[in-house]
């Protein structure tokens, strides 16, 4: 049965210091671990593949290292030949675009419709960004919808407004770079499942690791209990 791998990619600026280059270099490594991650991940049984891009609260960074991720974001939605080569659909998870206290860049926008719309044939895994996402403010989101549709507040009507109410539990959580921390992502999404948790920075994250994530998943494709 296919699983659900969740990833929040951690490390990037740490991965550069070490090594004496500015931390955009680490962000443009990180980006090109992630194109290397999605080529091993569509041979393993992974159906869903949801990686922490760019949080709300990473507004705060310096502008300039906010602009370069921000071109990354942009760069890897346009990789759209590479993913109709692997059968990989996009999505993307956040903010929503017309909403007041949406922060995603124009041309961010433009290449995430795109990379959707020319991904969707696609059967094979489904590839999910975050950006501008923030757990909490997808809970606050979801429970102020069905206040204004008159709907109780319950766990599955909260279930069902959130962002992507077709995205499935998690099965195993991945934080890189040696942080024993969530970080405001898909809170609700993950209750219950294993977190592995790595020292690597994320551009050092590769197969074996992935490989050592899979292995806490119940039966290996059986989601834990919530």
């Amino acid at each position: 049965m296919s699983i659900h791998v969740g990833c929040i990619m951690d490390g990037n600026g740490r991965w550069a210091e070490r090594r004496g280059e500015p931390r955009t270099a680490g962000h443009t490594e990180g980006e090109e671990n992630l194109a290397r991650l999605v080529r091993v991940a569509v041979k393993r049984d992974i159906g869903w593949l949801t990686v922490f891009g760019f949080s709300t609260e990473n507004w705060v960074r310096p502008r300039s290292e906010v602009r370069h991720i921000v071109g990354l974001h942009k760069k890897l939605f346009g990789r759209v030949a590479e993913l109709n080569e692997l059968n990989v659909r996009v999505q993307w998870i956040g903010r929503p675009f017309d909403s007041k206290s949406a922060r995603t860049p124009a041309l961010v926008q433009r290449a995430i419709r795109k990379a959707i719309a020319d991904t969707r044939r696609n059967t094979g895994m489904l590839l999910t960004v975050a950006f501008d996402y923030g757990a909490k403010a997808e809970l606050v989101d979801a429970v102020n919808h069905l206040r204004a549709e008159g709907r109780s507040i319950t766990p599955d009507h909260i279930s069902e407004s959130l962002y992507l109410p077709e995205l499935p539990p998690v099965d195993v959580l991945v934080r890189t770079s040696g942080e024993g921390r969530l970080s405001n992502f898909l809170l609700w999404q993950s209750t219950g499942s294993p977190v592995y948790f790595t020292d690597k920075t994320w551009p050092e994250f590769d197969e074996a690791e992935l490989d050592a994530a899979l292995a806490l998943v119940p039966a290996h494709g059986t989601a834990p209990t919530r």
